[in-house]
């Protein structure tokens, strides 16, 4: 059971015109939030309002806020995996799990100062529960693999591992994805791997 949370902040499914209402603040907390390590996203309005359609044109997706009063200080997406087929169908064809069973957690965004306040278990829960209203057996997300040695890497960097693994996600062995982007610092896209994790519902 998740914990209370301080007074003045609430975590809440949005949809329909609060949804709406709440993409572009979701935009300017990705391309803040996704420009640290470890995904050093150089990202821009443009390509954000594109990415973001998929929200307002799925009917099966879902977007979490994490609210400071009225300020959107969070947010947290998910949408059927069919919605990405064409990314994820040939990684996750070794699983022999049928991705019209799985929900697929795309991004989960929380400016740094509300941290370690229990928002990252009731984004997690909630975008559970929409998956399980799906009727969706499985939940899969994935995450940026950098080499040990990157020369922007933290020295106080800790990784989300255990806090998910707490969660009952596993990593997929062999199942990845590669995704463009570019580097804060860099003249243009390179091409990253992801490494999926999964849980059953």
């Amino acid at each position: 059971m998740s914990r209370p949370l301080p007074e003045g902040l609430s975590v809440r499914v949005l949809t329909g015109p609060a949804l709406e209402a709440a993409l572009d603040d979701v935009a300017g907390l990705r391309i803040a939030v996704f420009r640290d390590w470890p995904y050093l996203y150089d990202g821009s309005r443009e390509y954000e309002r594109e990415y973001l359609q998929t929200y307002r044109d799925s009917p099966g997706a879902v977007l979490v806020g994490a609210f400071d009063r009225d300020r959107l200080i969070g947010a947290a997406t998910g949408t059927p995996m069919e919605d990405h087929a064409a990314d994820f169908a040939a990684p996750f064809r070794q699983t022999g799990v049928d991705l019209a069973r799985i929900f697929y957690c795309a991004e989960s965004v929380l400016l740094p100062e509300f941290r370690g306040l229990g928002i990252g278990h009731r984004f997690f829960d909630l975008r559970e529960d929409h998956a399980s209203a799906l009727n969706r057996s499985h939940v899969a997300f994935c995450s940026v693999m950098r080499p040990e040695d990157h020369p922007a890497r933290p020295a106080t960097y800790r990784s989300n591992h255990a806090f998910w693994e707490k969660r009952g996600y596993a990593q997929l062995p062999g199942v990845t994805a590669e995704f463009s982007w570019r580097d804060m610092g860099e003249a243009g896209e390179t091409r990253k791997p992801l490494q999926f994790w999964m849980r059953a519902l």
